[in-house]
């Protein structure tokens, strides 16, 4: 484990992003170092925190006598904090953060109110499915998605950020905010790690070209076998362009001046076209046509944004149904001239 600002050679640097790249199933691991914006943690040290967690819950049942139930039950079911394949529990993630004076709490907690009302407010969150851990963090006042899946930091508007935590939750996603003094942001050598250090721009343009990847590669899947999707990413994709409809209906704030491309991530190129594709790989959905499109036959005075963006909600998430895909069901509000 490195010790935060301890060495010599260690500089501060305001302007990097950290991230790790998924390496086997310890996305535990690289979320925790990308709340703390380095290689602060390996999987060693967390094995051995979930050891001590095992140790002192073994005590704990050990008090109602060796030959209880409640004790060899306990012993039967194996360690609740680390998982054969390598996963962790919230519990081993917050010991690891307590050393850094941090606290994970759920967002559901009475004490989470204001991360709940205020999500831009915050510092960080830690959000879980399953065996699957990444880290949302505010670096020099802008938001990133630290995904381990993804190969770069995706930079989220603060418009974006509770759209995109409502539809995770929503997903069934389990969210934390992470409260209390971040370390500063150092930089120092990986000596072949998990991790590197990239400029904003840098993260832009790693993003930028994965996605022209994905849209070329999601042609030729829907083009030659529409029905292999990758099950973990499509959880991921669906959640982002789910957050982004949801966040283009009328009663999000703004929401007719926001287009369907600025909600996705703060990219001004590639988006429509990347969205399209994403919800094209779902099944046999008929990717819809760029937002600018206009028959030229036709003189029409072109929709507005926010009806446009509700009626793109309502038939992707009817596609996506009619293709068997169980999405997180977000109801657009009526208008209130639907209503008259």
């Amino acid at each position: 484990m490195a010790e935060g600002g301890g060495s010599s050679g260690v500089v501060t640097v305001e302007s990097l992003l950290y991230h790790e790249v998924q390496e086997s199933r310890l996305c535990a691991v690289h979320c925790v170092n990308a709340v703390l914006q380095g290689p602060y943690f390996s999987e060693v040290d967390l094995a051995s925190m979930a050891q001590d967690l095992d140790q002192q819950e073994q005590q704990v049942m050990l008090e109602s006598g060796a030959g209880s139930s409640h004790y060899l039950n306990f012993m039967a079911e194996g360690s609740s904090n680390v998982a054969a394949d390598g996963n962790f529990s919230i519990q081993v993630l917050n010991r690891a953060l307590e050393i850094w004076s941090l606290q994970c709490i759920s967002l559901e907690a009475p004490e989470a109110e204001e991360a709940r009302l205020s999500p831009h407010k915050q510092k960080a969150f830690i959000c879980n499915l399953q065996a699957h851990w990444f880290c949302i963090r505010k670096v020099d006042d802008r938001w990133y998605n630290f995904n381990s899946l993804y190969p770069a930091p995706q930079h989220l508007s603060n418009f974006y950020l509770s759209a995109y935590l409502d539809t995770l939750k929503t997903s069934g996603w389990s969210i934390f905010v992470v409260q209390g003094s971040l370390p500063s942001p150092n930089h120092w050598a990986t000596d072949g790690g998990y991790g590197r250090w990239l400029t904003p721009e840098e993260a832009d343009n790693i993003t930028r070209a994965a996605k022209k990847a994905d849209v070329e590669k999601s042609k030729t899947t829907v083009a030659s076998s529409p029905q292999k999707i990758d099950g973990e990413k499509l959880k991921i994709d669906s959640a982002n362009l789910a957050a982004a409809l949801a966040a283009s209906l009328p009663s999000a704030p703004a929401a007719a001046s926001v287009s369907f491309a600025d909600s996705m991530v703060d990219d001004e190129e590639d988006d429509p076209e990347y969205a399209a594709a994403l919800a094209a790989s779902f099944g046999d959905i008929n990717p819809p046509p760029s937002f600018t499109q206009q028959a030229p036959q036709l003189q029409l005075q072109p929709p507005d944004a926010a009806s446009l963006a509700k009626a793109l909600a309502e038939s992707f998430f009817s596609a996506a149904s009619a293709s068997g895909l169980n999405l997180p069901c977000i109801k657009p509000p009526s208008n209130k001239d639907d209503s008259q």
